[in-house]
């Protein structure tokens, strides 16, 4: 059960032109932080305030809103019982539809007035309206999503039947499918307006004045609104692209999206009542599917433990910062300072050997900017101050006496790094902070020459920095608790999640990432071609082809990795020659168009023993088994969690997989490899 439950309040506005109106408000009696959601008593809730509206004559019209900021983000999942049967599930889905068509069924216009989030039952609950309002972002409703797909589960209360029928296929595959597997991206309101799924669009600061003058122009006649007209029909064109589409994110690993398209095609083809069936009893088969219970663990995960800041240094007040300091103007540099220009707004200086490099990373940030302008995301007197007036680039280290901390991210070589940090110490004030953004280098040896070694701490960045949310806050042997608690609470300000890591070769991600591509080549070495180890390992459910994740990340960079873990473990982590061979050649690909590059299988020695894809899927996760349980033994983070939040925020690890860890639990991998699981007791662990 949700702790704060959400009710539904009930008053009365008597107008003077249109009579009587039922103005109905969400609210759980908390502020903007606890969320609206849909619990069954919230349901029961919204069923009393139905029955005394239905029995009164006088009502001319209904409007639900929300309380400030959120109308509601649908159904609590946490209050889901791991071991509900499914009849109980399918009761929940019968529930929820009953109860909102009931206003449906109304004999009065009804109006959402979507003032705030809005998210699953929250969206459901408003396609049951006669009419939808929906406050302009910003301050308005800037989260606006299906989010059911990215946790393993479909939209269970009209989602898949409604979005059709009111603004077409497109729109459902869009907001259903697509932004749930393009790393669960919002809608904003325009979007929403413009999809016809809003009737009006206002701004936030008279917006629920602005609904009600709306409802009232429908029952007098004087509010005339033109309605989309959608055919809730699905080519098999269509059908067919999005199912390539679903195919290319999840290949067969996730269950959701394909029963959701499904749905969605049938919209066009059966009424209303079969539909809304149909949609109970895929929901009820998700709800107690692996993969939703998984997906319950992996949202406890991101959205509950790590918000609690695990790892944080207790009672101790984080340095203010007023101003930052960056050393680099290189690509992770300039998406450095977009960051923080956009979440501190404080003076940024960006500081290179060279004047064109940094013209370049200025150059970066402005063009960024432009971007968000030009998307109406970013006024442009915003895009201007920031890309003009708040950072400033440099060749010296004029001006970084005035910084609270200064990050650097400057060539991945453990002298120019310790340089840098001794020039900024001459300048920098004594409780300036001075954060790395190394992947893999020590950082008690890089802060080891300064007088004050304390105030070095490790912030690794993964890039895309936009994209993905992790940072690992690396303490070395010296970092002060201060300068820990300031880590936190900066990757907090930029609405990172952080996972303390301890000081190692490689920390966390890169370390596991890097075992499981030690599986990967060495199938290559024993002869596997790449494109069936490929094929082989993204049919697990990761993210991308391990030898698209190379280009990503850069064969170079892959291999200066892979250096540093053999310098510590030359047994588990061997110099790959095929992958030196190639980092020799300059190459940046393992292929060329859609064949293996010639030079690189030219340069790759290998054998001639023949695989099946379940061969090479087991040799990747017995090695990425016991490595991990290695980091765990090492104490390279305190739980199996810390694991899997740093694999789900950092690597793209599904959400819908549950954990890295449970994953290996599930299979069985972690009793073979390690004679235990990673999660004794866990139900999800099996």
């Amino acid at each position: 059960m949700a702790k704060y439950i959400t009710k539904c309040k009930l008053n009365f506005y008597n107008s003077k032109k249109a009579g009587k109106i039922a103005i109905v408000t969400m609210d759980n009696g908390e502020d903007y932080r606890k969320p609206n959601t849909w619990s069954i008593e919230a349901l029961d809730s919204l069923n009393e305030v139905l029955d005394t509206v239905e029995k009164d004559s006088d009502v001319k019209g209904w409007l639900l809103v929300g309380k400030p900021f959120i109308f509601n983000v649908g159904a609590d999942i946490m209050s889901i019982d791991p071991n509900v049967t499914r009849d109980d599930a399918l009761a929940i889905g019968r529930k929820g539809h009953a109860t909102f068509k009931r206003i449906m069924g109304l004999d009065i216009p009804t109006v959402a007035a979507i003032n705030g989030a809005a998210m699953g039952g929250g969206v459901e609950v408003s396609l049951y309206h006669d009419y939808r309002c929906i406050a302009k972002d910003p301050g308005g409703c800037d989260h606006f999503a299906f989010p059911e797909c990215f946790i393993g589960l479909v939209p269970g209360w009209g989602g898949t039947q409604l979005v059709p029928r009111i603004a077409g296929p497109e729109a459902a595959i869009e907001l259903i499918i697509n932004n749930p597997l393009n790393q669960n991206r919002m809608a904003k309101a325009t979007r929403v307006f413009e999809l016809g799924l809003a009737d009006r669009i206002f701004p936030p600061a008279e917006f629920v004045d602005d609904s009600i003058a709306f409802l009232e122009g429908i029952i007098t006649g004087e509010e005339k609104v033109e309605k989309k007209q959608s055919e809730p029909k699905m080519s098999d064109e269509l059908y067919n692209q999005t199912k390539a589409y679903i195919v290319s994110r999840v290949h067969s690993g996730a269950i959701a999206p394909y029963k959701a398209l499904d749905l969605i095609k049938g919209a066009g083809e059966w009424t209303l009542d079969e539909g809304l069936s149909n949609e109970d009893e895929t929901l009820a088969d998700m709800i107690v599917s692996p993969q939703c219970k998984a997906s319950i663990y992996s949202f406890d995960l991101v959205q509950r433990r790590a918000k609690r800041l695990p790892g944080r240094p207790q009672n101790v007040q984080g340095q203010r910062i007023r101003q930052i300091g960056i050393i680099g103007a290189g690509l992770m540099a300039s998406q450095m300072a977009l960051l923080f220009a956009r979440r501190y707004q404080v003076p940024i200086l960006m500081k290179d050997i060279k004047q064109e490099f940094v013209d370049r990373g200025i150059g970066y940030v402005r063009d960024q900017l432009a971007k968000q302008v030009k998307k109406g995301r970013m006024s442009e007197a915003d895009a201007r101050w920031m890309g003009e007036d708040l950072i400033k680039g440099t060749t010296t280290y004029d001006g970084f006496e005035d910084c609270d901390f200064v990050i650097e991210a400057v060539f991945e070589e453990m002298g120019i790094k310790q340089k840098v940090f001794g020039e900024l110490e001459g300048v920098c004030k004594p409780e300036c902070l001075f954060l790395t953004n190394t992947s893999s280098l020590d950082i008690t040896e890089m802060a080891s020459k300064l007088n004050d070694p304390s105030r070095v701490v490790g912030f690794h960045f993964f890039n895309p920095i936009a994209v993905l949310p992790l940072i690992e806050i690396i303490k070395a042997d010296k970092t002060s608790d201060v300068a820990l608690a300031t880590a936190y609470d900066i990757a907090k300000k930029i609405k990172k999640t952080p996972v303390l890591v301890k000081n190692s070769p490689a920390f966390l991600v890169n370390r596991i990432l890097l075992a499981m591509m030690d599986g990967v080549l060495k199938c290559v070495d024993d002869g596997a071609p790449f494109k069936q180890v490929d094929k082989a390992v993204v049919e697990l459910g990761f993210p991308m082809e391990p030898f698209a994740l190379l280009s990503l990340v850069g064969p170079a960079i892959a291999l200066h990795v892979q250096e540093t873990l053999n310098a510590a473990w030359p047994d588990r982590f061997p110099i790959n020659q095929g992958l030196k061979n190639m980092v020799s050649k300059k190459k940046v690909s393992v292929y060329q168009g859609a064949d293996v590059d010639p030079e690189v299988k030219e340069g790759w020695p290998q054998g001639d023993k023949q695989f099946t894809d379940e061969e090479i899927q087991q040799r990747v996760l017995e090695r990425l088994t016991q490595e991990i349980g290695l980091t765990l033994e090492e104490g390279i983070v305190e739980s199996p969690k810390d694991v899997d939040t740093a694999m789900i925020m950092g690597a793209g690890w599904p959400f819908f997989m549950g954990g890295i860890t449970i994953y290996l639990d599930q299979k069985g991998y972690s009793t073979k490899v390690l004679g235990k699981t990673f999660h004794a007791g866990n139900p999800l662990a099996g």
